[in-house]
């Protein structure tokens, strides 16, 4: 990464002990396995909204709430005097700057940072445990546990004071907190732990507490205003945050002693109420180790030294940071992304394939699939799931043929025929409804057996930003990767109907003619999609408008449609069109959304919200098309090597932005700054889904 992705001094660096010195940016990231997240900076200072070291998903995985922001901590020593925080504050100025006295950092296993000097030395460590206590996802009431500890290990050539400062609030993910003579914090002070809640009139926060292992507690509340996130002030969103301190702790410690601390929501129904002891901290990092090793044990047969082998093993952990648990549907569930996102239909199931089978945990697969089949609702699955238990929402297209598909690779690599038999019913009503026609005016043209919509003002395909009420792609009509997925669908219901008819020893011939039904249907489909070929070009139409006015556009749709199950094209057409997708699309970091010589063309997603969306799918780098490229290609230009150069998004997954896991997005121009959630599920399961595809240098 070059300068030019710098938003300030030390973005993209190696962590190394000459840049140590430094405002370090890059960014980590611990998960709970309910939506309760950890969030910060290489060199501690939070640059976002959404940095802070226990949001908790109060409804998992939504309603997340910002409890512990930080701890500010100082180290005391004879004569000397060390502030070890780093803040940005809306003067401009940066006080303290403990990023100068910052030696070290590591982000495996767990977030790591060493300050010191040459006679002394501090390191702190961060864990979020597993926060799902339940033995299974089955359990009729699992218990939820949403908390973060910190150690702190002091080494030097003396006894040193360790002065540590926590900054509270409790205000949405979204927004911040300021001062406001209505809000008030209690605190009840006890042996070795504080019990805390926000207060307001009429409101009451979330009860949560604070414990430590050893040190004297004392209140002094106090405000802290106007700290200035840099991130969100260049994307144009408020910036400024006053944060609430209850007091502080100081704790004489020896060389080599520690000092645990644990946030913690109060849930005294479901939690035995222990006080904090010295090993918690080494039980639930070995309680991670172990838990990591279990889920993926099979997966890692030979010794970390190798370093592809290491980067694998950290590869399956950034998988896993997205796996959660939905209250609401007593389900497990995909977080999209990190930070802003919860759990997304479309981005479920295409993050599925490389989270849950490359894998092999195909009891989570199956628990995904089962449980999005069961709100299927007039032909289409959920996009997502309200915060509560009221009706998901349906706006999309292709979620449900996502499922179809979804489900066919699970039945192929499971050979799980009983699951058939349960979700088949789903398999029917999806395609009961898209053919007598649905919601948003989805429905079948007669003509030609494609999948058409016309609705105003909403988007339904993957490319779904509206801006002032009109979709930036509106894609209204018939978008060719959703009649690729269609296509598919029908070969895979005409290959499980003529499976079930197999299996019954009747003279019925129910599931014969089902078959019969989808397997014409499908040769009446793969014979329409050949209007999408666009010989000037050497493309596809991205899609056919209601009026049957082709859109030329050169977007990766194309290449999606050509990665499928069952491809509807003919090889000819399939090499040309890659070989358009390779030249014009093709990035280190994935596909481009529209071709750069295109006139609608933003090459830098940047600025405000509004000129963000603009940008979202007109240029913007999709990490996750990657995916559907390589399998396309392999497709088509079997045994001829990826022309993929891989180095950039292993050097990205390694030492840019969320350190050990993959953005949302890329900027369209070089060098292609990584932009949006600092870590999508997606473009991690990709790489997890062709991890044996990589080639190493």
């Amino acid at each position: 990464m070059t300068d030019a992705c710098d938003r300030y001094q030390g973005a993209g660096e190696p962590m190394n002990a000459a840049q140590m010195g430094r405002i370090n940016p890059r960014e980590w990231l611990l998960t709970n396995g309910l939506g309760s997240f950890a969030s910060g900076t290489v060199c501690d200072a939070h640059t976002r909204t959404y940095h802070g070291w226990l949001f908790a998903a109060l409804e998992p995985p939504s309603r997340r709430t910002l409890l512990l922001a930080r701890i500010e901590a100082t180290l005391e020593l004879p004569g000397e005097r060390f502030d070890l925080g780093t803040n940005f504050w809306a003067s401009g100025t940066i006080a303290p700057k403990g990023y100068k006295y910052l030696q070290s950092f590591q982000v495996h296993p767990i977030p790591t940072w060493v300050w010191g000097q040459a006679h002394w030395r501090l390191t702190r460590q961060i864990l979020m445990p597993d926060g799902l206590l339940a033995a299974d996802y089955g359990t009729a009431q699992p218990l939820f546990c949403h908390r973060v500890l910190v150690c702190y290990r002091y080494e030097g050539e003396t006894a040193a004071l360790l002065k540590l400062r926590p900054l509270i609030g409790d205000r949405n993910l979204h927004s911040q907190q300021r001062q406001d003579s209505a809000l008030h914090f209690s605190q009840i002070i006890e042996l070795n732990r504080v019990q805390l809640q926000a207060k307001r009139p009429r409101w009451l926060g979330t009860p949560w507490q604070l414990g430590w292992t050893t040190g004297e507690y004392c209140a002094d509340a106090v405000w802290y205003w106007s700290f200035r996130y840099p991130e969100e002030t260049a994307r144009g969103l408020k910036d400024i945050e006053d944060l609430y301190s209850p007091g502080y702790l100081t704790a004489m410690l020896q060389p080599g002693e520690l000092l645990t601390l644990e946030a913690r929501v109060q849930m005294q129904t479901q939690q035995p109420d222990l006080l904090l002891d010295s090993y918690q901290f080494d039980r639930s990092l070995l309680a991670t180790q172990e838990r990591f090793d279990q889920q993926f044990a099979h997966l890692i047969v030979a010794p970390h030294k190798d370093a592809k082998l290491r980067l694998w093993q950290q590869l399956l952990q950034a998988g896993d940071q997205f796996i959660a648990y939905r209250a609401s549907i007593a389900s497990p569930t995909i977080i999209a992304g990190y930070h802003w996102f919860n759990d997304w239909g479309r981005d479920m199931l295409i993050s599925i394939p490389g989270l849950a089978l490359k894998t092999k945990r195909f009891a989570l697969a199956k628990q995904l699939l089962k449980a999005y089949g069961q709100h299927c609702k007039e032909g289409l699955l959920p996009n997502t799931f309200p915060n509560d238990r009221a009706t998901p929402f349906y706006h999309n297209l292709d979620a449900a043929l996502w499922w179809i598909e979804t489900l066919g690779l699970y039945l192929e690599t499971t050979q799980d025929w009983d699951f058939l038999h349960d979700q088949y019913p789903v398999v029917q009503q999806i395609y009961k409804n898209l053919v007598a026609g649905t919601v948003f005016n989805i429905r079948l043209d007669a003509m030609d057996g494609l999948l058409t919509w016309d609705a105003p003002d909403v988007a339904l395909t993957w490319m779904d930003t509206v801006v002032d009420g009109q979709p930036v792609t509106p894609r209204r009509g018939k978008p060719v990767e959703v009649n690729a997925l269609w296509y598919s669908a029908l070969c895979w219901a005409k290959q499980w109907a003529d499976r079930l008819q197999a299996e019954i020893s009747t003279t019925s011939t129910k599931f014969a003619n089902q078959a019969l039904r989808y397997g014409q249907q499908a040769e009446q489909v793969k014979l329409s999609l050949q209007k999408f070929w666009h010989p000037q070009a050497q493309y596809l139409y991205d899609t056919i408008a209601p009026d049957d006015r082709p859109d030329p556009s050169i977007r990766p749709n194309a290449v999606i449609a050509l990665s499928l199950a069952h491809c509807a094209f003919e090889p000819a057409i399939g090499q040309a069109v890659l070989q358009v997708a390779r030249n014009r699309l093709l990035t280190p970091y994935g596909l481009r959304s529209l071709d750069p010589i295109d006139f609608r063309y933003i090459g830098k997603y940047a600025g405000s919200l509004w000129e963000r969306d603009r940008a979202y799918h007109q240029g913007t780098v999709w990490s996750w098309l990657l995916g559907p490229f390589i399998r396309a290609w392999q497709r088509f230009y079997p045994g001829e090597p990826l022309p993929i150069n891989w180095q950039p998004l292993l050097h990205h997954f390694q030492h840019e932005a969320c350190l050990g896991s993959i953005s949302e997005i890329f900027d369209g121009d070089p060098p292609h700054c990584p932009q949006g959630a600092i870590a999508q599920a997606w473009s991690v399961a990709e790489l997890i889904r062709h991890w044996d595809d990589v080639t190493w240098n």
